[in-house]
């Protein structure tokens, strides 16, 4: 998904011939190829009309721009072709398509088998630390540290699926464990479900959606070199979480744990404190904790755990909507629709990882139905495969631990940086320096493309 736009743009364009082609003027500098089906190419914000399967539509596009190493990837690669598929188009299909192609029994909550999972993970988690604190020895501890900081992400998705009420069709039930989950992890049980309900509800918004969603070039070029640095220097955009909850993104205000945030409405005070008390309550327990059993002794048996389950939990997160080898829209205005957003989803596969944090890489079908619970999620997505058709991105095949997904992290913090200010459909950008710089890559696409 290496795509950037530039947001100064030119008025002449120049498009392959199913795209048709758009121009005011004829200097040559300021033509530039447009494909808005592949990653590597450049243009700016525009009307395009465009086909898919018969179906016509028109959006005014932020179309990407390419550096030079996308230039030469792009020759390797043999280049765009016309045709090709479109993920900013609509859809052929509908959501009510989706959903019915889906087997009834994949909505069916059981809550014995849901219970279940609860019981094997806190197990697991108690196992783990009396393993670790037995042995105590320093070859055991970091093996310890990712085994059980795994487990920590493991119990917040159970949680998360109390937050969005697949755990079971018992809202106090679903209350009860899912603060217990996410307590013992120190999360905020409704100040993070009605955050994370926004997202869903906004999912590939680039203005509206709540996780990772894009900084606009304005806002991007705005922000204190320290800001920006630390969101996309990793490691620190990894750990995140923590902050996010005490003070959202750059450009949203709001706390999970302040009843009166902005991320609440009145009726939902109540609830907020009620996460927020036990939240201090674990806090309370931790503090306890070390005192008794000795600081020394709770970072290795809880904290570093912790920060472990915070690198688990942002990875996912941001590889669900971020990486793709090819752009992947974002939207605004009328251009947005339920169903287009959560498109932009990406499953990811994880290995072993898979089982132990219940298919939470499955996440397309999860966002388009986040009420479908996480045992039913793969019989789910592949029912409903003929239906997505191309809209659905098969996932790398993982190794048993899916070092490959650090590489995906790696080249989209360096290249989605922000999108352009203008535009319905628009497409992360690399922050390319100067202008003169930009200009000669213009140039050197519009060769390319014309030769």
């Amino acid at each position: 998904m290496a795509c950037w736009v530039l947001s100064e743009c030119g008025i002449g364009i120049y498009t392959r011939p199913t795209t048709g082609f758009s121009s005011n003027n004829t200097n040559f500098s300021k033509f530039r190829p447009l494909q808005v089906s592949k990653a590597n190419n450049l243009g700016s914000s525009l009307k395009v009309s465009s086909g898919l399967r018969e179906r016509k539509w028109s959006v005014n596009v932020s179309v990407p721009l390419s550096g030079h190493s996308i230039l030469n990837e792009e020759e390797e690669n043999g280049g765009g072709g016309c045709g090709e598929f479109d993920p900013g188009a609509p859809p052929p299909f509908k959501l009510s398509d989706v959903r019915a192609a889906i087997p009834k029994h994949c909505w069916v909550k059981d809550p014995w088998r849901s219970m279940s999972y609860v019981v094997r993970d806190v197990a697991v988690v108690f196992g783990l630390a009396a393993v670790a604190a037995y042995f105590n020895h320093w070859a055991v501890w970091p093996l310890y540290w990712f085994a059980q900081g795994t487990m920590f992400w493991a119990l917040f998705v159970l949680g998360h699926e109390c937050g969005h009420g697949s755990f079971s069709n018992n809202p106090k039930l679903n209350s009860v464990v899912g603060h217990f989950l996410h307590s013992s992890i120190l999360v905020p049980y409704h100040g993070w479900r009605i955050s994370h309900r926004i997202h869903h509800q906004n999912h590939g918004h680039a203005e509206n959606d709540e996780s990772w969603h894009p900084l606009s070039e304005k806002v991007y070029k705005s922000l204190p070199f320290p800001t920006r640095a630390m969101r996309f220097t990793l490691p620190f955009p990894m750990i995140a979480f923590p902050f996010y909850l005490w003070c959202r993104s750059p450009v949203k205000k709001g706390s999970h744990y302040h009843p009166d945030s902005d991320l609440f409405v009145p009726s939902e005070r109540k609830v907020v404190l009620t996460s927020t008390a036990c939240w201090t309550a674990m806090a309370a327990l931790l503090g306890y904790l070390s005192f008794q059993f000795g600081h020394r002794q709770m970072l290795k048996l809880y904290f570093i755990p912790y920060w472990i389950f915070v690198l688990w939990l942002d990875l996912v997160t941001y590889l669900h909507h971020h990486g793709h080898e090819d752009m992947l829209p974002w939207y605004r205005g009328k251009e947005w629709s339920y169903l287009r957003g959560g498109l932009t989803t990406l499953d990811r596969d994880y290995g072993w990882i898979n089982n132990i944090h219940h298919d939470i890489g499955t996440h397309v079908i999860h966002h388009l139905f986040p009420q479908i619970p996480h045992y039913h999620l793969i019989e789910a997505t592949e029912a409903a495969k003929p239906v997505l058709g191309k809209y659905y991105r098969e996932p790398k095949k993982s190794l048993p631990l899916p070092f490959h997904l650090l590489g995906a992290l790696i080249r989209s913090m360096k290249r989605d940086r922000y999108v352009s200010d203008t535009g319905d459909v628009v497409y992360y950008q690399a922050d390319l320096g100067s202008k003169d710089l930009r200009s000669r890559i213009e140039v050197l696409n519009y060769f390319k493309h014309n030769k």
